[in-house]
């Protein structure tokens, strides 16, 4: 009978121990939740106000708090994407997109990849990110004109190659014609200057041929000279 009041005594403390122990372990936990919603919040505020730079850093201490928080991820991509960091946006967007979290984040995910991509010039990649992000929301105008744009700009730039391809081709052939051209004209000059280096050999040859007739000529005439008779000179007749 005397051991009754111990007993709920007891039971009453144990829960009472049991209740502080509980908001001990939970007052760190919401703690914890605070802080990384704060930082969430303050980035959001400074993105706003197109502090974009200020906005990622709230955004990653968020994350360093909590590495898989797809909200913070989701913002630090934005923000990187308004400070025109294309690559890492994607590298985000393309993460959240593959954690497939809901439906309306994994659309909103592909939409931005695309978009992401689109400014980077990967024309084909973006039609795929919005693509992907169609089949999840159909309805979306926004994905679709962004999805026609794109087709139109990947067009212009496989146009644009071609014509850089036809170019590049028609110098090559303009500068073989012109190789070619050029070498034909040396050839001439070598066949032009042989012809002239045989002349010039003939003409030497000629030169000296008729040099010794000439001498043997001039030989001759001496030769005859010596051996004809004095001239006779008759005096003027006498009238």
């Amino acid at each position: 009978m005397y051991y009754l009041p111990n007993l709920v005594f007891m039971e009453i403390k144990m829960r009472k121990l049991s209740f502080l122990l509980i908001v001990f372990l939970l007052i760190p936990l919401l703690s914890f939740s605070q802080n990384k919603k704060t930082h969430i919040r303050e980035g959001n505020k400074l993105y706003k106000e197109k502090k974009y730079n200020d906005a990622e850093v709230e955004y990653r201490k968020s994350l360093a708090l909590e590495k898989k928080n797809h909200k913070a991820i989701f913002n630090l991509a934005d923000a990187l994407y308004k400070q025109e960091q294309y690559d890492s946006a994607a590298a985000k967007f393309s993460a959240i997109a593959n954690q497939n979290i809901d439906q309306e984040t994994t659309a909103k995910s592909y939409h931005n990849l695309g978009n992401s991509l689109l400014k980077n010039k990967n024309y084909k990649e973006s039609i795929d990110a919005y693509k992907q992000s169609l089949r999840i929301n159909p309805k979306d105008m926004d994905t679709k004109y962004n999805l026609e744009y794109a087709r139109k700009m990947l067009i212009a730039q496989q146009q644009q190659q071609d014509n850089k391809d036809d170019k590049d081709n028609k110098n090559n052939e303009d500068n073989q014609n012109q190789q070619q051209q050029q070498d034909n004209k040396n050839n001439k000059d070598n066949q032009n200057q042989q012809q002239q280096q045989q002349q010039d050999k003939i003409s030497k040859e000629d030169a000296k041929r008729i040099l010794q007739a000439l001498d043997q000529d001039d030989k001759k005439i001496q030769k005859k000279l010596k051996k004809a008779k004095p001239v006779k000179i008759k005096p003027e007749k006498q009238w």
